[in-house]
């Protein structure tokens, strides 16, 4: 799959944009020839949401844990460039 647009929606209130930019520079890096953009999305209530492609990949919508950078990772992986190895996986 080429041609992919990550979009992380993060919510400014809880200043979580900070962790929306390390999280787009760590996916720019790990899939530099698989993705085409990495947009950082303003949001409130505590949002902080990756999507690729439109389709929600993860979230801490319903209370859930913000979600971690190596699972994002291994998320994106799994639909953009399955059997890449990325980190100790």
């Amino acid at each position: 799959m080429t041609g992919a647009r990550v979009e992380i929606i993060y919510c400014t209130r809880c200043k979580f944009l900070l962790r929306a930019a390390w999280l787009a520079q760590e996916l720019l890096t790990t899939f530099d020839s698989e993705l085409d953009e990495v947009a950082l999305r303003p949001g409130s209530g505590g949002v902080f949401e990756v999507r690729l492609n439109g389709d929600v990949v993860s979230t801490n919508a319903n209370g859930g844990e913000i979600p971690d950078a190596g699972e994002v990772r291994r998320l994106l992986r799994d639909r953009i460039a399955p059997g890449r190895r990325i980190g100790h996986d």
